[in-house]
């Protein structure tokens, strides 16, 4: 195994050097998908003679559903292949015996010649990179602010593989290459942590600038509010991790067929859930309509598998109710909260306090059924008075 470190890139740069060096700090501003470069990239390494054949970028994300992605690139793709990464694969042996691994662990480089005789090979992918024909193996860290490292590879697919002028000219695009991995990446993670924490409208919104306390907009929207029955009892009684995973588990059921359907949630309050479908599209309540109705059979599922583990089953009630609302920044000067308010919120909150009363797990406005092309999913439960609500209002159930 031959150890190939920046730090021996030496000399004059040649010209094709410097072009990629140029284009790649200056030329690739207007560029925001880290895929989009790295195709870019080794085009141009080609054109300059480099005979790279195979590249990949492994990046550590901090997403919540995933470790990170891996974007792939041979020739003849038009564009990259990119792979999430789950949380999982460092337990597994694939990755520990792998090159990444290694230069996650400190290793400063890895180099390994894939054209000659394959005994004693230190890494199972090898044999995969022999077989699609590549001749030569490079691997280097990208080192980005703060200690995070990421890992970025080469391999040739020309015979004798890379020359000492190819390697030289690699490493010396590492330290570009990291600066412009490192600002596409912070700025995805920003968008990441944004749409993890508010959802993606909103964050759109903050991204956009909306920052100031009380900026917002009015606007049109079917409001969707949830609440688990009986959450205080559970949580004053059950272990910290068994009521986390509950509440994970209810908000899974309730939160995926929402954001199918193009709601927006908009926050979880203890055991409790508010999400919006803007009324700007079209079929905003027929899409809340069918997530209810989806989130209704996977509440069903989830406590048939509560059943089969000797667990009673966890009630909830939902209220949605369709109107305008303020849609914007609200909180102290230094906290803000992106969340909507209003009489046409409170009107939501009141129907599912409701369904406690009449023993519907999910009520509805008349100003929500109104504006369905086909209401007949839903029938007449009657006319309430709703605390804080002027005139009685007309609700409808699920049959």
């Amino acid at each position: 195994m031959d150890a190939v470190s920046p730090a021996a890139s030496e000399g004059r740069w040649p010209r094709r050097r410097t072009a990629i060096l140029d284009w790649l700090v200056g030329e690739t501003r207007g560029e925001r998908f880290l895929d989009n470069i790295l195709v870019a990239c080794c085009e141009r390494l080609r054109q300059a003679g480099v005979p790279v054949g195979r590249a990949t970028l492994h990046l550590r994300t901090d997403h919540p559903q995933w470790l990170g992605a891996r974007i792939l690139w041979r020739t003849g793709m038009a564009d990259a292949e990119i792979r999430p990464t789950d949380y999982g694969v460092i337990d597994t042996d694939q990755f520990r015996v792998s090159p990444i691994s290694a230069i996650l662990a400190g290793a400063d480089a890895i180099r390994e010649r894939l054209d000659g005789s394959d005994d004693g090979d230190a890494y199972p992918v090898l044999d995969d990179l022999r077989r699609d024909g590549l001749t030569d193996y490079v691997v280097w860290p990208l080192d980005h602010t703060l200690g995070k490292r990421h890992v970025i590879s080469f391999a040739a697919d020309r015979p004798g593989g890379f020359s000492d002028e190819d390697l030289s000219l690699l490493a010396d695009l590492l330290p570009a290459l990291a600066l412009v991995t490192e600002i596409r990446l912070k700025n995805r993670l920003a968008r990441t942590l944004l749409e993890t924490y508010v959802g993606p409208h909103a964050s759109e919104h903050i991204l956009s600038g909306s920052t100031r306390r009380g900026s917002g907009v009015t606007v049109g929207a079917a409001i969707l509010i949830c609440d688990l029955r009986g959450f205080t009892a559970i949580s004053e009684l059950w272990p910290r991790d068994d009521v986390i995973a509950l509440l994970n588990d209810y908000f899974d059921a309730m939160s995926t067929p929402i954001e199918r359907h193009g709601g927006e949630i908009l926050k979880f309050i203890g055991d409790g859930l508010l999400a919006i479908f803007p009324l700007s599209e079209p079929e905003a309540c027929e899409n809340l309509l069918r997530a209810v109705a989806e989130a209704r059979n996977a509440m069903a599922s989830l406590n048939r598998d509560r059943a089969t583990r000797g667990l009673g089953a966890l009630g909830y009630g939902i209220g949605v109710h369709a109107g305008d609302v303020m849609y914007g920044n609200i909180g102290s000067r230094a906290r803000l909260d992106f969340t909507v308010i209003g009489p046409a919120v409170n009107v939501a909150a009141r129907l599912e306090s409701l369904t406690k009363q009449v023993g519907r797990d999910a009520l509805f406005s008349r100003d929500f059924v109104a504006r369905l092309e086909r209401p007949g999913a839903l029938g007449h439960v009657g006319t309430f008075p709703l605390h804080g609500v002027g005139a009685p209002v007309e609700v409808f159930g699920l049959d």
